[in-house]
């Protein structure tokens, strides 16, 4: 018998290796012979860096870059076992949790640290980038991240542009000429959950300025700026790059990782699967046993168990979800998944259930009664 066991984390409590080995555990307890493997999983947000990269068997990587006010700040991605991929999450360098809450202005802050994170990655030989773009503290369309990979962006003087909300008013044109020899032969891959346009009622000024720091009329300038650059950018890309959904993420990263670097812009469960080879990994299974911290509605809007449900889907492989917590049962078993539970036992406190050692040995109890009872 063959057995998957692909939680993603419990924040606060469980990363997804330590869930997953948990879990795991408790069916081994029941099943000694079964074919039990743990694999680490993720959606692109927090926690993903550590999960794609035990998943490709790859190391943890350290450089220091600029934080979104320009101060340093030690960033951390992964690299593959081969040396070829690189995984990042764009927080490291350019997270809203870097930036005190009294000093958050999105007219000031810049993606310039993400840029250097994939060159410090193209200088070590890695030639395929994946990047979790959420969390970003910043608006500034991706100019500062461009600017660290060598695109310049000119005023109507000619005069280049530090990259930054505040500016995007001031951008008449894009020089990209050193681009090529920036990253020649790298590709990105990026992971985007949100359907946002570049610019409008739902674009990131109105949308995320007010998120990361930004007052009433600073998302007003935004707005302004980024129309500004909305033009430019659709000139220099040659279509309408700034209405594709998911241009507006993280600031308008999305936009700039389209327009530049010829990024996919996929569901972070999507693509993460896909980055492991997740199909390869199920084929024959028997059981997938899935789950996160909190199972509800927002499951089903692609988090990584939905993901997993319709990866399975196409091999008949039934998926069982268990979670910290679970609301809206009904509707996730009525998605296909095939049970659905709690593993915190009935009147243990939150807090007591979020103990890391704590959680552990209620993945693996749930777990071990989840194949005791079916198999």
């Amino acid at each position: 018998m063959k057995i998957i066991a692909a939680l993603d984390s419990f924040k606060g409590s469980l990363t997804s290796l330590e869930a997953g080995e948990a879990c795991a555990a408790g069916i081994r307890s029941v099943l000694p012979s079964a074919e039990v493997r743990a694999v680490p999983v993720a959606d692109g947000g927090e926690g993903t860096v550590e999960a794609l990269t035990a998943a490709l068997k790859g190391r943890f990587q350290e450089c220091i870059v600029r934080g979104p006010l320009g101060e340093p700040v030690t960033a951390v991605y992964g690299i593959s076992a081969d040396g070829r991929t690189a995984v990042m999450e764009m927080s490291q360098a350019s997270g809203l949790t870097l930036v005190p809450e009294k000093e958050r202005n999105p007219l000031r802050t810049s993606t310039y640290g993400t840029g250097e994170m994939i060159v410090d990655a193209f200088r070590r030989g890695c030639r395929h980038i994946i990047m979790g773009i959420g969390g970003s503290a910043t608006v500034d369309g991706g100019t500062g991240m461009m600017s660290a990979l060598s695109v310049r962006f000119l005023d109507a003087q000619g005069r280049g542009l530090e990259g930054c909300g505040g500016n995007l008013d001031r951008i008449m044109s894009i020089d990209a000429s050193g681009l090529d020899e920036a990253l020649h032969g790298c590709r990105f891959s990026v992971a985007c959950d949100v359907s946002n346009p570049l610019t409008g009622e739902n674009g990131a000024a109105r949308i995320f300025g007010p998120q990361k720091g930004a007052s009433p009329s600073m998302v007003e300038e935004l707005e302004k700026g980024m129309c500004n650059y909305a033009r430019v950018l659709n000139t220099y890309a040659g279509c309408d790059v700034a209405s594709l959904p998911g241009a507006g993420a993280a600031g308008g990263v999305g936009a700039a990782m389209t327009a530049f670097l010829g990024a996919g812009l996929l569901p972070g469960a999507e693509l993460m699967l896909d980055a492991i080879g997740f199909d390869r990994i199920i084929a024959g299974a028997d059981l997938i046993i899935t789950g996160e911290g909190r199972l509800d509605g927002q499951t089903l809007m692609g988090k990584t168990p939905f993901g997993i449900l319709r990866a399975a889907k196409k091999h008949n492989i039934p998926v069982t979800a268990v979670g910290g917590s679970v609301e809206n049962r009904d509707a996730l078993l009525n998605s296909g998944f095939a049970g659905v539970y709690s593993v915190t036992p009935e009147g243990m406190s939150i807090e007591e259930a979020m103990i890391p050692e704590v959680a552990k040995a209620n993945v693996a109890r749930a777990c071990a009664e989840i194949v005791a009872l079916n198999y």
